[in-house]
């Protein structure tokens, strides 16, 4: 009998070894030393450091527990996340989340997240998730999750998804959990994940198929899938994703959730941007079911999760979205096949992935890493010519690069330009968000280019509608504000379908349409300034009758809103928080805590200062600190105390930085009146006969003496026309008018100037934007100084013209004689045209001469001899041998940096092997889902 106890007791201890030897094997710590989060520096870069996250010894109190635990990121600064590996086995967890917030629910060890208390007290990001003994993932390089101090995401939350308890009758105590390599060296491309998620299917007992769509239309910054993963429970048959554009679906992945639930690779030719739609469908199959299936947390409900990993520029980066509206039938009838099509799992297919049509698709990485190094190469290659000719000019000549590689395939006698001897390919994308921060500085090199047209003396040049723009529709309301971005892009504050009308507001100001509910449209279009094309869409269901908008150092939004009597500080990263607000809610008021239909907002970009013009029932401006604090306000000023009048609603305001003054509308009084911004004291007031009684808005260019834009109104007192002013702030003079040609203002309502000298008008009548710029690249001001002045010197606007918190000129007066130079050179238009092609070619082919002369001279003297292999119908194979000597040195900043790897255009081949940024490297990458960030797609796609 005794030896039978023994028996039963040996065998109870070794089944114990073999659960602890199996969780061992999956990953699982086993002792409690492995249950501590901690933080570990590396100490051979002092860059680089990486996270422990793991529940600390946790016993689930029963099946289809949810336990969460919180981490403080360890760093004062930003943080990068540059890899994850899991700690867990499928055996013990269902599956595992990490998310990002600025608050956690709790603080303590852990807590039950299953409940109602949740993951965090804020918006939670999600940046990782885990399921079925899923590999680590690695991120490409120079691609990192942003977290820290600037990042919004002070904390980390883990939770756990623990589905059968049963895993744990060995009473053992869970550590699973994640570990974070991380980085304090800034990457230039920021991660996030979208997440599309159906909450509604309802799969039916027996029923062998049963389809969850989900789709939702994109409306922020380009995105570029990298990786995907999909995620049910025991029901999914295959999920799949795909990006709609122009009616047509391209598919970004499509896998089994049976299988490891990893992050798999995207399909490589997919990027996504506004107007794009993003759609998932999951196939579950009922059979073997006796109840009705439900999208729920257990284990007997299902879920439908598409995940998209993506990277994003730094400067518009976006960590998470989502989508779980479910999608139309008529869409879906649409739907590829093979969306259909189940994908069967077997033991001898864990490691099976279907990224898309398996016979096109199954070599993709292969490839890539074939042809790697030659695209690099040949991109460096490339970068080399454009480098050295933009060093040479001492300006970039990206911007124009097709036609100038085409003119120097001319020069070199080589007709077929598509040949791929002499062809420079670029892998390029045509993307002008990220492009135009690299290729501004064109315009100064393009200014100095000759024209077919100028015009002759005493013709009056002036600003002239662009009638082709926007190139489609924007699809506006009443357009009641306008400003710009860093990124001199246009912002459009609209109305969407409300309206301000006669029964909006009470006689005591107060909103009489609140049942109409906030405007579900976005009211906030980031637009392409050049074409029109819609960049960004935020500001749904966020405000009732917008009215001013502008921006801050940081591409906050500062909007005035006149039913809620507010001003408010809204983010511009599509997640629509509002990070200040001024103002009680639907309440009027006229002390230092209300407002009464405020109508603008100027900021101090030095300062942060902010100014508030209040308003439609107020007379005042308001002075307010960076984070909200009243510090000021006054009235209307005068020249004469004895004839003072009051503001008649403070429409408009402008900052003037380099004169630290502001500037506002006194639109009732159809006059422009200035103050010192420290002190409110009055400096000037501009009235004239032309604005008609009424001034709607202003903006203002420091170029030259400084200029103001200002478009009127109409009024009941004058029949002057409505159009814009270029006004000279020194003399007060009306340097230029501009109107419409095709249709009339109905009411401009706002007016904004951007960098290239192109001006906006909003029109809240005809709920349009117009845009003007010059016929010609040459200035106004010197068309005006063409006439015969007595003691005024006139200034208007330049084509390179600064935003208003610009502190530098950049008007150059130029003498007769330099006129007369350019007036002799107009009347040759003809011979004009070949002059820039044959200056670069010259400046291009001498120093290359000269380096390889150079170069040919040395290895004479030191070897007696020299073989200079080149190709003579190759201009790569020339520059490849001085590439190092000829441009090595040069730095063009973020507008070139081909020696980082990043393409002209926003993103080259950014590769796991190896890293610019510092990088940890894993010594086992053969276990790692690793993923090259990939060139951009063709313009095709």
């Amino acid at each position: 009998m005794g030896v039978c106890v023994l028996l039963v007791l040996l065998f109870i201890c070794h089944s114990h070894s073999l659960h602890r030897l199996q969780r061992s094997h999956d990953g699982v710590p086993t002792d409690s030393a492995s249950c501590v989060s901690r933080t570990n520096q590396d100490f051979t870069n002092s860059h680089n450091f990486s996270v422990d996250i793991r529940m600390p010894g946790v016993v689930p109190a029963g099946s289809d527990t949810y336990l969460c635990m919180s981490f403080p990121v360890p760093t004062n600064r930003d943080a990068f996340i540059v890899d994850f590996i899991p700690h867990a086995s499928m055996d013990t967890v269902h599956h595992m989340l990490l998310f990002g917030c600025q608050t956690p629910v709790s603080t303590s060890s852990y807590w039950d997240c299953g409940s109602v208390q949740g993951t965090c007290k804020d918006g939670a990001s999600i940046m990782y998730a885990w399921a079925r003994n899923a590999p680590p993932t690695k991120l490409p390089k120079d691609v990192g999750f942003k977290v820290g101090r600037n990042s919004g995401m002070s904390h980390l939350v883990l939770q756990i998804h623990y589905g059968d308890v049963s895993a744990f009758r060995d009473h053992h105590r869970d550590c699973s959990g994640v570990s974070l390599r991380m980085t304090t060296k800034p990457q230039p491309f920021i991660a996030g994940i979208y997440l599309l998620m159906s909450v509604t299917t309802v799969i039916l007992p027996g029923k062998r198929v049963t389809n969850a769509d989900v789709a939702c239309d994109y409306t922020s910054y380009p995105i570029y899938p990298f990786a995907f993963r999909t995620h049910t429970h025991k029901l999914g048959q295959v999920v799949s994703g795909y990006r709609i554009r122009d009616g047509k679906w391209t598919l970004i992945g499509r896998q089994s959730p049976q299988l490891p639930q990893a992050f798999y690779p995207a399909n490589r030719d997919v990027s996504v941007k506004y107007g794009d739609t993003v759609a998932a469908r999951c196939v579950f199959t009922g059979e073997g079911r006796t109840s009705k299936t439900y999208i729920g947390g257990t284990s007997d409900d299902e879920m439908c999760n598409f995940y998209i990993m993506y990277y994003m520029d730094s400067k518009h980066a976006v960590p998470y979205m989502n989508c779980n509206e479910p999608g139309s039938e008529q869409l879906f009838d649409q739907i590829p096949a093979e969306a259909n099509v189940p994908i069967p799992v077997s033991p001898d297919h864990n490691n099976m992935m279907h990224m898309g049509h398996s016979t096109e698709r199954q070599d993709d990485r292969a490839m890539l890493k074939k042809n790697k190094d030659q695209d690099q190469d040949q991109d460096q290659d490339q970068g080399d010519i454009l480098s050295l000719m933009s060093r040479l000019l001492g300006q970039s000549v990206h911007s124009h690069r097709a036609q100038l590689l085409a003119q120097i395939g001319s020069l070199m006698q080589d007709k077929d330009l598509d040949s791929p001897r002499t062809r420079l390919a670029f892998h390029t994308r045509e993307d002008p968000v990220l492009v135009r921060d690299r290729v501004h500085r064109f315009h100064q090199l393009e200014a100095k280019t000759p024209r077919n047209h100028r015009p002759a003396e005493g013709e009056d040049s002036h600003l002239e509608q662009v009638s082709s723009w926007p190139q489609s529709s924007l699809q506006l309301g009443q357009v009641s504000g306008l400003a710009l971005d860093s990124d001199s892009n246009l912002v459009i504050f609209h109305r969407g379908d409300h309206t301000w009308g006669a029964n909006s507001f009470s006689s005591q100001a107060q909103y009489q349409q609140r049942s109409l509910g906030p405007i579900q449209q976005s009211t906030i279009l980031v637009v392409d300034p050049a074409k029109g094309g819609i960049l960004k869409a935020s500001g749904r269901n966020m405000f009732y009758l917008p009215h001013g908008i502008t921006t801050d150092n940081d591409n906050n939004y500062w909007v005035t809103d006149v039913a809620l009597h507010q001003v408010l500080k809204v983010s511009s990263d599509g997640r629509d928080r509002t990070l200040l607000a001024l103002g009680e809610e639907f309440t009027p008021g006229s002390d230092s805590r209300h407002f009464c239909q405020p109508t603008d907002v100027a900021v101090d970009p030095h300062s942060g200062n902010i100014f508030v013009s209040d308003g439609y029932c107020n007379a005042r401006i308001l002075k307010f600190s960076a984070d909200g604090t009243y510090l000021s306000e006054w009235g209307a000023g005068t020249s004469d105390r004895r004839r003072r009048s009051p503001f008649r609603v403070p429409h408009s305001l402008v900052f003037l930085a380099d004169r630290q003054e502001v500037c506002v509308a006194d639109r009732e009084n159809g006059r422009i009146q200035c103050f010192i911004a420290a002190t409110g004291e009055f400096v000037k007031e501009i009235k004239k006969d032309e604005f008609g009684g009424e001034v709607f808005a202003i903006t203002y260019s420091p170029a030259g003496d400084g200029v103001i834009f200002a478009v009127n109104g109409e009024s009941l007192f004058s029949s002057a026309p409505l159009r814009g002013f270029l006004i000279d702030y020194t003399t007060k003079e009306i340097i230029d008018t501009f109107q419409p040609e095709q249709k009339d203002f109905k009411m401009p309502h706002d007016i904004v100037e951007t960098r290239d000298g192109s001006v906006f008008v909003g029109d809240a009548g005809s709920k349009r934007v117009f845009k003007f710029t010059t016929e010609t690249m040459e200035t106004i001001v010197q068309t005006r100084l063409r006439e015969p002045q007595q003691n005024v010197s006139r200034s208007a606007v330049v084509h390179h013209k600064q935003s208003e918190s610009s502190l530098q000129p950049r008007v150059q007066l130029k003498s007769e004689e330099e006129e007369k130079k350019k007036k002799k050179s107009e009347a040759q238009p003809i011979k004009g045209q070949g002059v820039l092609p044959a200056v670069i070619t010259t400046l291009l082919l001498v120093p290359l001469l000269l380096v390889i002369s150079v170069g040919l001279f040395i290895c004479w003297r030191k070897n007696n001899r020299c073989e200079v292999k080149s190709d003579p119908g190759s201009v790569g194979g020339i520059l490849g041998k001085i590439r190092g000597k000829a441009v090595g040195g040069l730095n063009l900043g973020n507008f070139f940096a081909s020696r980082q790897g990043y393409s002209r255009q926003g993103f080259d081949q950014l590769s796991t092997e190896g890293s610019d940024q510092e990088r940890m490297e894993d010594s086992s990458d053969s276990e790692n889902e690793e993923y090259s960030a990939l060139p951009p797609p063709k313009s095709s796609s």
